[in-house]
Order: C-alpha cells, then sequence, then structure tokens
C-alpha cells in the first residue's frame, strides 16, 4: 500500500469495525484529503477514480488506536501496534507542568502519531503545589495527571479536584498509597516471599481508590484511574459509578494476563508499576473488562533500556513496552469471549476519544482517516529484541500470540 498526497485512498475487500454500531460489516472504505469520505458497499466506479487502491484481503478495517497515558513519544512502536493518538504522561523531563513544556510537546514532530499531552497536577510531579492547570489546558492539555506517584496530602488532591471541576479537567491518578507501597517491588503473597522480594499489601490500592473517589463524589470533579488491578478497587469504582460520581478507569493487557506467578525467577521485565497482582485479582480484573466497570484499555508503555531491568529485581525499574503489543494482546479477550470485535475497539479507540474529548476514534464520513488493517488470526511470537519501538522490556518476549497489525493509517497516509 503506498502512499499518496493529499488525494483519495480506497481500500476494498475489508471488514469494517464500527464500534459506535457495534457492527462488522464486509465493504471498502473511501478517503479523501484525509478524512473518510464513504464506507461499505461503495460503487466500483469510485475504486477506479481513485488515486490509490488498496486491497485488504478480508482484513478488518478499525479505527487507529488511542492509547492512554504513554511515558514516551515513540513513532516506530505506535506505528507497529495500530497506534495513531498516544496521550503523553506528564512524566518527562523536565515534567510537563507549565504551558510552555504542554505546547512543546503537543508540538512534537510526528507524521506517525499525534501527540496529545497530559499536563502535571503539581509543579515538578512532586505533589507539594498545585500546576498552573488552566493555563496548561489553555495551551492543549486534555487531563492532569499525578504522573507515576500519588498525591499522599488529601487537602492538596481536593483542592486539585475541585479546581480541575471548574475547567471540567479529567485528574488522573496513579493508585497506590505510598505510604505502605515505599521500597516494595512486588505484591505481598507467596510469590514475594519465596523471593524475598520487598512487598506492599493489595489493599495499598484500594485506599488510594477510595480516598480519590470520596474526593471526587465531594467535589464534583472528573476522575480517571490510569490503571487499576484489584479486585476491591474496582468494586469501589462499580458502586461510585451507581451512585453517579464521575469515574472512570482503565486496564493494562498485563494485570488481565499475568498475576504475580510471572515474576519469577526474578523477571525484571515483570516489574510493573502497579506490580503483577494474584490470581484471583487478574481475573477480578477480566470480570471489570466484561461487565463494562473497566472504560478503557491502555498499553502503559514504559520502554526501559538495559541499564534499567539488568539489575537484581528490587532495583530494577518498574514499567514495560506496551505499544507494540496493545491490541494483539488484547484480542485474547475477543478469543476467550470476555468482550466482541467492536467493543474491543471502542475500549482502545471510541471510548478514549469520547472520555478526552478527541476528535478521532470512530469511522463515520467526515471523520479523520486514522485507521489500521488488523488480521486478528495472524499468528507470530513475540520477541523483545524484534520489537519495533525504542526498548523490547516486555514481559511477554517469547509468548506466542495470535493478531496483528497489518497497517497503520494516519490522516490517510499509509505508514511503513
Amino acid at each position: 500500500m503506498s502512499q499518496t498526497e493529499k488525494g483519495t485512498l480506497a481500500i476494498r475487500n475489508g471488514r469494517i469495525v464500527d464500534p459506535v454500531a457495534g457492527t462488522i460489516t464486509e465493504g471498502g472504505m473511501l478517503i479523501r484529503n484525509g478524512v473518510i469520505e464513504a464506507y461499505g458497499d461503495i460503487e466500483h466506479g469510485l475504486f477506479r477514480r481513485s488515486d490509490v487502491v488498496a486491497d485488504a484481503k478480508g482484513a478488518l478495517i478499525a479505527p487507529g488506536i488511542i492509547d492512554v497515558g504513554a511515558f514516551a513519544i515513540d513513532p516506530a512502536a505506535a506505528t507497529a501496534g495500530g497506534i495513531t493518538t498516544s496521550l503523553l504522561m506528564p512524566d518527562q523531563s523536565p515534567p510537563l507542568d507549565n504551558p510552555a513544556l504542554i505546547r512543546q510537546a503537543a508540538s512534537f514532530p510526528s507524521d506517525a502519531v499525534s501527540i496529545v499531552p497530559i499536563a502535571a497536577a503539581t509543579r515538578g510531579l512532586e505533589g507539594r503545589e498545585m500546576a498552573e492547570i488552566g493555563l496548561m489546558q489553555r495551551a492543549g492539555a486534555v487531563a492532569v495527571s499525578t504522573g507515576r506517584g500519588w498525591i499522599a496530602d488529601s487537602g492538596l488532591m481536593y483542592r486539585l479536584l475541585a479546581y480541575a471541576s471548574a475547567f471540567d479537567l479529567i485528574v488522573m491518578t496513579h493508585a497506590e498509597d505510598d505510604g505502605l507501597t515505599k521500597g516494595a517491588a512486588a505484591t505481598d503473597g507467596e510469590m514475594a516471599s519465596r523471593l524475598g522480594l520487598p512487598s506492599a499489601p493489595a489493599i495499598a490500592e484500594a485506599m488510594a481508590v477510595a480516598r480519590d473517589i470520596a474526593l471526587a463524589e465531594e467535589t464534583g470533579a472528573r476522575l480517571h484511574f490510569r490503571q487499576l488491578s484489584t479486585a476491591r478497587a474496582f468494586d469501589l469504582v462499580r458502586a461510585a459509578k451507581r451512585r453517579g460520581v464521575r469515574v472512570t478507569c482503565g486496564v493494562t493487557p498485563a494485570h488481565l494476563l499475568l498475576s504475580d506467578q510471572g515474576i519469577g525467577p526474578f523477571r525484571t521485565f515483570a516489574r510493573l508499576s502497579p506490580p503483577l497482582r494474584s490470581e484471583d485479582d487478574r481475573k477480578a480484573s477480566i470480570e471489570a473488562v466484561r461487565d463494562g466497570t473497566v472504560d478503557l484499555l491502555c498499553s502503559a508503555h514504559d520502554p526501559r533500556g538495559p541499564e534499567a531491568k539488568r539489575l537484581p529485581y528490587a532495583s530494577a525499574e518498574p514499567g514495560m513496552a506496551g505499544a507494540e503489543t496493545l491490541l494483539t494482546l488484547s484480542l485474547t479477550l475477543v478469543k476467550d469471549g470476555v468482550v466482541s470485535l467492536p467493543r474491543l475497539f471502542e475500549l482502545v479507540s471510541t471510548a478514549p476519544a469520547r472520555l478526552f474529548g478527541l476528535d478521532a476514534g470512530r469511522i463515520t464520513p467526515g471523520a479523520p482517516a486514522d485507521l489500521i488493517l488488523v488480521d486478528e488470526d495472524m499468528p507470530w511470537k513475540i520477541s523483545a529484541e524484534a520489537l519495533a519501538g525504542r526498548a523490547g522490556n516486555t514481559p511477554f518476549d517469547g509468548l506466542p500470540v495470535q493478531g496483528r497489525v497489518l497497517k497503520t493509517i494516519k490522516g490517510g497516509q499509509p505508514l511503513g
């Protein structure tokens, strides 16, 4: 599939996934000047008059993935994984805590992926003084975040939520009470004990969730937990939603597919934040996806080099390279009957766009032509060394999987 120059791209013989309608229909798609002009049963004459005609050969045609909460700009990994929009965490050097840095992040030169910045909730992400939230929103931030850490000061968190509520701005938080997790590298349990790792109880997540939900309920703020991983936390979110609290949450494929057994023997690629949990919590995470408690799936893309991972387990930096494998691993939910294909693409594309107010994540005439072609049955093996991104620190190294992005199209332009 070759590139077009502000012309017309036609794709035929595809299966179009519409997450909004919840349907998969056979047909084609016509893209003109970077937007979707028509799709479905398209007149053959339009194909003949197109600048480029591509044969999808039965592949899925779906909206490009919107990845919420990546820690690095990684265009190669994004393209390989079908990510066309990446919401960038403020944990940069320096942290994104002022309008100039927000504008700089938003203008990152990449034709492969749109970078949407998330602002630091506090100056320097130090959790002591609120940053210039309103100015950063005007500069292009779609949310504010506590970053990798949790704001321990409840008074500051209350003021943050109240102030953000006035701007109808989402506050994205990391849900672990660091009074319990400081210095921990794993979740309390048999595996941590057997390996002699410093650990913390899983209840640290629910404690953070309970406090932040209470403050969001009091202030009327929009609260998003970037990723949750325990049954108790999901129960709290589920109950809060029933009460009308404006709370949402995400989860990663790692916490859906791996338990804390995955860290042995001292596999630093499996040192994550939050850490891997018990098998019961893993199953509860899947049920939270099934029943709609989980609003979106995210990669938690946090590539780490060998200097950060080839260390004793407790000294290694937490994080994984997740962008390239987000869709592939999430397709397991479809194969296991947890969600349908249209629902999966709602979780990775349409729902993130709706939540953060982005013009993306849908298949409709006039929408931006950010699309992916996917063979949901293609077998391959994840190899850390062969990943396209800047680092291959994946806990799924060597795993045989099914389903792969064949082509990413950004603004009507085929990439790669």
